[in-house]
């Protein structure tokens, strides 16, 4: 009981954190136009990993999508693929899942094949997990280089070059959901360890009786076999009696001498 309650537990956190993977990928509030300085402005910028906004006072939002994919830095797309690679891979890992729960049978699958196939769900999502801490925290990187970079442009009178940003509401999202991604697949693999078939504790042995039956002589006889043909051992014994008689003739078993 305690296995299946792991499982689900675990399906359940995965499914929130490759959801909240998703929604971050696809929000457009990845950085935002810090607002320190000047509080009250006419126009909010914020930016996404595939378009930019603009909102103005008025409630009007506009906003463009990246026309380029070679014209953008290297980490910007290096962010793209660790989160895509991370949904791809929690999706995969929740239909695998869904099929290894010990409370769904499907056909005659065997405890140890859940287990495998749970083991592989929750590897998974630990990977899901990791590509999306990863892909935030490089963002994040991004943002606080060039948070810094635009601030000591600023103390050198430079205030109309560019403007500064902060962290948006999806870097927490997806900071959030990669650690949910990352705790489910860490029960997964736990609760793997509950689906493999128990050893039995006493192994049983088996005792084979041996193909011949060996009998032991005294003197100076060798080791004979219980299954050799009786009436051949006579007839060699009788052979060997019957060689030679008193006067020297050699006499042979008569057939009657075996009744």
């Amino acid at each position: 009981m305690s296995t299946t309650i792991c499982q689900v537990m675990a399906f359940i956190v995965s499914s929130l954190g490759v959801a909240g993977c998703i929604v971050s990928t696809a929000m457009d509030m990845w950085s935002t136009q810090d607002l320190y300085d000047n509080p009250v402005t006419a126009v909010f910028q914020y930016q996404g990993l595939w378009r930019s906004c603009v909102r103005q006072s008025s409630g009007f939002t506009e906003c463009r999508p990246y026309f380029t994919i070679l014209g953008l830095p290297a980490m910007f797309q290096a962010v793209r693929a660790l989160m895509i690679v991370g949904i791809v891979l929690g999706i995969l890992g929740l239909l695998v899942c869904i099929f290894a729960l010990k409370c769904i049978r499907i056909g005659n699958m065997e405890d140890s094949a859940k287990a495998n196939m749970t083991l592989t769900s929750g590897i998974m999502f630990i990977i899901a997990g990791l590509c999306a801490i990863t892909g935030v925290s490089v963002f994040a990187n991004m943002l606080v280089t060039n948070f810094w970079m635009s601030t000591a442009n600023m103390y050198q009178g430079m205030q109309n070059v560019q403007n500064r940003y902060t962290f948006g509401s999806a870097l927490f999202v997806g900071w959030v959901a990669g650690g949910l991604a990352l705790v489910g697949g860490i029960m997964m693999c736990l609760a793997c360890r509950g689906l493999i078939p128990e050893e039995s504790r006493y192994k049983a042995v088996s005792y084979n009786a041996s193909g011949r039956n060996i009998s032991y002589r005294t003197g100076p006889y060798k080791v004979g076999s219980g299954y050799e043909p009786e009436t051949k051992a006579r007839k060699d014994a009788g052979y060997e009696e019957g060689a030679r008689s008193e006067d020297g003739r050699r006499s042979y078993p008569s057939k009657y001498d075996y009744v």
